[in-house]
């Protein structure tokens, strides 16, 4: 009959991955060993293969949680839009808002899902390159709905993936305590997508052109 697993079992697994999260962003996943985060966690290696066969193993956990936290936090804000009674361009502010709280709270977790998925194996590969689509996906429908006039099929990817270009990449440069906190970052992002999105495409003034009418320009 097999052991049962303790009530602290699982959160042992968090300290190991926020421990090996750090590991992997400072030193490169291929270079930080078992050892290294064993060492890191302040135990064995003998005891941490209690809890992961190996570095891979972490790896495809710390990365499959991560990615199920995204896609939960997208239900949460959806959620907590209807029961505010937001309106879908809020419902997006807040969904950005929230996701950039998460990035500056997960950073090395963030870094690990940037730059080391390559190295699952191939199942693995793609049941977290999934989950990243799902995310993806659901800043499209996000997008779509606060904006229906700018973001149409013919730009919808072009779209997303500059908002996500915005902040995707925080961790390289946006620093806390630094002059500029990760919530006043999110509120230029969302000013700038709300100039962006919220207004005519084209210029400032009145169009001179009927090349310069929204339709054209959102290529609808």
């Amino acid at each position: 009959m097999a052991r049962p697993k303790s009530a602290s079992h699982d959160l042992k697994r968090e300290a190991i991955l926020d421990v090996a999260a750090q590991c992997f962003a400072q030193q490169s996943y291929p270079s930080a060993s078992m050892n290294d985060i064993a060492v890191a966690c302040g135990t064995s290696k003998a005891r941490l293969y209690h809890y992961y066969e190996g570095k891979e193993a972490i790896l495809f956990d710390l990365l499959d949680r991560y990615t199920q936290h995204l896609l939960a936090l997208v239900g949460e804000t959806e959620a907590r839009a209807q029961r505010r009674n937001l309106s879908e361009v809020e419902a997006l502010h807040e969904l950005i808002r929230v996701f950039l709280t998460e990035y500056e709270n997960s950073a090395t977790r963030h870094v690990s899902l940037l730059a080391d998925t390559k190295f699952l194996s191939p199942p693995q590969f793609e049941h977290i390159r999934k989950r990243q689509r799902d995310v993806v996906a659901a800043f499209t429908r996000f997008l779509k709905r606060a904006y229906p006039a700018r973001v149409t099929k013919v730009n919808e990817t072009a779209v997303t993936m500059m908002l996500f270009g915005m902040i995707n990449w925080t961790f390289t440069w946006l620093r806390p305590g630094g002059p500029l906190s990760y919530s006043a970052f999110a509120e230029e992002v969302v000013a700038m997508v709300e100039h962006g999105l919220g207004s005519p495409l084209g210029h400032d003034g009145p169009s001179d052109s009927p090349s310069d009418s929204p339709s054209d320009g959102a290529g609808a």
